[in-house]
């Protein structure tokens, strides 16, 4: 579905407060590592993933979410009662109930009409969640819908360390579970509303699904483990990418050279490589920030959106391209125009 009065009023980000190294995971997990005579960097060299932020000790999804909320509803003088939705699509989550967004919508005061839920998709959530508010806000039943993200990581680094420490772990233990010290932690929130009421605003066109869920076991992931056959995941995403791509340059009318910026899922340096090769995408279009905020999940390609924006490299017209692909295997991608 193309969408012609879906505008974003708002977006902002919060970066988690605090920094982890890969050098200092190294350091702890070096026992194991010199076990099982590791030698390379996995995290650093091969994933590219050299930091990554958490949060303070006790911070939850809908804290760090609600945060991003407020920053957006101060930047647009919105007010929470004039919301028509809130959707959370963080992976991290306070409950398995209530949902994390009825948490956020009752810390900012939401009406009694605003519609809560929250949409889990792996990654991909955040692109869901914009789709399903745009097609209500299109068709006029919402005027104003929030999306949110906030992902905490700090549980799955110290379940995680904690178990590759053992000293019986193997080195297929190490290899299944790695890709859990690449995640990160931050939030992000968008504000979209009809266009009449932010007529000069960015705007939304919609987004293109493909799906390739034969692959549904290559990456299982709790709140305190993750396991993933990142090789199989790799091969299998890029070349769901490569047809969701198609399906997204048909829909949009697309050429490779007419977007200005490709915000990517940010996952590893290997990802974003072939992503970019098989794309055929100008690196220089596209902005990373996995080396030093690692994987933040759902809430990636908002962050990369809002810090783009903020470094001003966003300008009125500009056709951005936002990608994804998600455990499941599920790829979206969607088109903004500045």
């Amino acid at each position: 579905m193309l969408f012609e009065n879906v505008s974003i009023a708002g977006l902002a980000h919060i970066d988690a407060p605090h920094t982890l190294t890969s050098l200092e995971i190294n350091e702890r997990l070096k026992p194991t590592f010199e076990r099982l005579r590791i030698r390379a960097d996995m995290l650093g060299d091969i994933a590219g993933v050299h930091a990554r932020r958490l949060w303070d000790p006790g911070t939850q999804a809908s804290d760090g979410a609600g945060m991003a909320a407020r920053r957006v509803l101060e930047q647009t003088g919105v007010r929470a009662d004039q919301l028509g939705m809130v959707i959370n699509t963080s992976v991290s989550r306070d409950y398995l109930e209530p949902s994390t967004a009825a948490i956020v919508s009752g810390k900012l005061g939401v009406g009694d009409r605003c519609i809560t839920f929250d949409i889990a998709n792996a990654c991909l959530a955040f692109v869901n969640g914009m789709d399903m508010a745009a097609r209500l806000i299109e068709v006029g039943d919402v005027q104003y819908a929030l999306i949110v993200d906030a992902e905490t990581s700090n549980l799955v680094y110290e379940k995680t360390i904690e178990r590759l420490s053992r000293p019986d772990v193997t080195a297929e233990e190490v290899k299944n579970e790695l890709a859990a010290l690449t995640t990160g932690s931050g939030a992000a929130a968008m504000l979209l509303c009809h266009r009449s009421l932010a007529p000069d605003a960015p705007r939304y066109r919609g987004a293109v699904t493909r799906s390739a869920n034969q692959f549904s076991h290559l990456c299982l992931g709790n709140l305190d483990r993750m396991v993933t056959d990142t090789r199989s995941l790799l091969i299998e995403g890029i070349r769901l990418a490569e047809k969701t791509f198609k399906a997204a340059s048909e829909q949009f009318g697309w050429k490779v050279e007419d977007l200005a910026q490709f915000v990517i899922h940010q996952v590893s340096q290997p990802h974003t490589k072939a992503f970019i090769k098989t794309l055929a995408i100008e690196p220089t279009k596209v902005m990373t920030i996995f080396g030093e905020f690692g994987n933040i999940g759902p809430a990636s390609v908002p962050i990369v959106l809002s810090k783009l924006n903020e470094l001003g490299r966003l300008k009125k017209g500009d056709r951005i391209g936002l990608m994804g692909i998600g455990s499941g295997l599920n790829c979206s991608m969607a088109e903004v125009v500045w």
